[in-house]
């Protein structure tokens, strides 16, 4: 038996056209029901608790207008994938306070009324250190994953704890997570990302709610992959078997020609070597800039997806920490070497020893975790990779950039 329509909703949901055209749009995508608990967000449906009928009607539109966008910007697919991503280490409070504020912050954009007390991707950047709290565009400048990556940064080091400004935010705002993982969703991005451009297009036509203060958005979704699929592509290209010289067989045409010269008493044509499966074992070279720019996150997220491609290619495995020289190499032979290595933290960068080092192994493909701060050498004559927390703004004159910024 198919679910009824939520009937708490009716109203809210009655009225969104007027308020919101683009909203409402998007809501007639959404899957509304009614349940026992608080309202939330599980994949594309939204499910109102007892407590929405309580709520005035401006903010019965406001929170359902919250969760429309939950669903549509696919807050909880992507929950899922950045879970799937970090393990162990993903903080989904942390990951349902930035989609929240990043949510409110456009309703509020487009006149909306929330029940109080509503968090805020402005006040959560004003208490993070180090970041512009000018910024002329929040919306357009950072999205869920990059307001998430801020607040789950690591204290001094310790990615156990949580900054005791964002803590103390939580309390004040009394938050409640309404976004689970829960449920089915549609995982196609682009499908998403075409629905809510037509919605904001007719906000702007209707001059009315979030389709006309949103200039930019930069959380709409988007078709992207993953560094880590990007890395895991390159690495299995670099240690696939490939083809070889060999002198000890000929080639298919000096074959062709050979026999053809002997039928016609011809000179035999001069050896042609053939190509033969190169049987080696691949060799992986994985060099880990511990300097103190790199977070431990993000070491630790790169030697993890490095590891599963080691698994899963058989290749050899070696391991180069480096500052201003290598002072960790050790070849991997087991997924569980990588917890055993105490590799030292701070100083400067130079990526001439490592890369030296790397050419003694003679490596099928030289991976370096970096933020680049340093002069490049000469082209060594194997490929490289370059793994960067986040986009550079000038190119290294060599080798592939991937950035692992989400």
């Amino acid at each position: 038996m198919r679910p009824s329509h939520s009937r708490r909703a009716q109203t809210a949901l009655s009225h969104m056209a007027e308020v919101d055209p683009a909203v409402a749009a998007l809501a007639l995508w959404c899957a509304h029901r009614d349940h026992d608990d608080p309202t939330c967000t599980q994949g594309d449906t939204i499910l109102y608790g007892p407590e929405f009928e309580a709520l005035s009607v401006p903010e019965q539109i406001g929170l359902a207008a919250h969760h429309v966008l939950h669903v549509a910007l696919r807050h909880s697919a992507r929950q899922t994938e950045m879970a799937s991503r970090l393990g162990r280490k993903f903080k989904p409070l942390l990951y349902n306070l930035a989609s929240d504020a990043i949510v409110n912050e456009a309703l509020l954009n487009g006149n909306h009324a929330l029940p109080r007390p509503a968090v805020r991707a402005k006040e959560l950047i004003e208490l993070l250190p180090g970041l512009d709290t000018v910024a002329p565009d929040i919306l357009g400048d950072w999205d869920t994953d990059r307001l998430y990556h801020a607040l789950a940064r690591p204290r001094d080091g310790d990615p156990s704890e949580t900054n005791p400004a964002i803590e103390d935010y939580l309390l004040k705002r009394r938050f409640a997570p309404d976004l689970t993982a829960e449920g089915t969703y549609e995982s196609q991005s682009d499908v998403w990302s075409s629905r809510v451009d037509q919605a904001l297009d007719m906000g702007r036509s209707g001059g009315i709610g979030i389709g006309v203060s949103l200039a930019r958005f930069a959380d709409l979704p988007q078709s992207r992959t993953p560094w880590e699929l990007r890395l895991r592509r390159l690495l299995l290209k670099a240690a696939s078997d490939v083809p070889r010289v060999s002198h000890r067989r000929p080639s298919s045409r000096w074959i062709a020609s050979d026999a053809q010269a002997r039928q016609s008493g011809t000179r035999t044509p001069a050896f042609e070597p053939g190509m033969t499966r190169d049987i080696r074992r691949p060799r992986l070279a994985i060099a880990l800039d511990t300097s103190s720019s790199v977070t431990d996150r993000q070491l630790d997220l790169f030697a993890s997806e490095a590891v599963g491609i080691q698994r899963r290619t058989t290749a050899e495995l070696h391991l180069l920490a480096f500052d201003t020289e290598v002072h960790t190499h050790q070849r991997f032979d087991h997924a569980d070497d990588l917890t055993r290595i105490d590799m030292r933290r701070g100083g400067g960068t130079s990526f001439d020893p490592v890369i030296a080092k790397a050419g003694q192994l003679d490596p099928s493909l030289l991976i370096v975790l970096t933020d680049l701060e340093a002069p490049l050498g000469p082209q060594p004559g194997f490929p490289v990779i370059w793994a960067v927390p986040s986009a550079v703004t000038r190119a290294p004159s060599f080798g592939t950039v991937l950035s692992m910024q989400h």
